[in-house]
């Protein structure tokens, strides 16, 4: 599990550097081809950066999709929990089942609609504008980031029959830094 965790994080983390790096090429690139600049104008304005716009919309369709799946497995969703901590233990924990296996039916629905509306797009010859790929490989993100949401949903579901707990996001903690505090504090002894 701890491979498939590693795997989100880090293309969650890349689509993210490689769009800030692709906006900011695209950004001076736009700006340097404005200044009159004799040879580096005409050489800039040569090069086209049309697709940069097109590759970063589509590059954060696919960190939503993953990152809605990093949510419900870390616990960082927003939740209305006001009334359902009011009940009693027993109930709480049956509407939280019933919660969480909805949020997996959901997004399971949406991962086999999706994956059937890819494909069909496999069989068409419909390619992105400025990319010119194929449009059934952008549309990857729904059924893909939805049936990852739904194992992570079952996963939680799992968790909290098992042990009680739901995941539960402290904003204060950086993982990594205990070790790094311990770690200074063996070099100060």
């Amino acid at each position: 599990m701890k491979f498939l965790d590693r795997l989100e994080e880090w293309i969650i983390a890349s689509l993210m550097g490689v769009a800030t790096l692709v906006i900011f090429v695209a950004v001076v690139h736009r700006y340097l081809s404005g200044l009159p600049i004799p040879g580096v104008q005409d050489y800039l304005i040569s090069i086209n950066m049309s697709w940069a716009q097109e590759l970063c919309i589509y590059m954060f369709v696919w960190m939503a999709k993953f990152g809605a799946a990093y949510g419900v497995r870390t616990g960082i969703h927003v939740g209305v929990d006001v009334l359902i901590n009011r009940l009693s233990d027993k109930w709480r924990n049956k509407l939280i089942v019933v919660g969480l296996l909805a949020g997996a039916l959901f997004t399971g629905i949406i991962g086999t609609l999706g994956a059937i509306f890819v494909n069909g797009m496999r069989h068409t010859s419909s390619i992105s504008p400025d990319l010119e790929w194929p449009m059934w490989i952008v549309y990857m993100a729904v059924p893909l980031g939805s049936y990852l949401m739904c194992f992570r949903f079952l996963q939680v579901t799992w968790q909290f029959l098992k042990h009680g707990e739901l995941p539960k996001h402290d904003h204060s903690h950086v993982e990594g830094l205990e070790d790094e505090i311990a770690e200074a504090r063996e070099h100060a002894v």
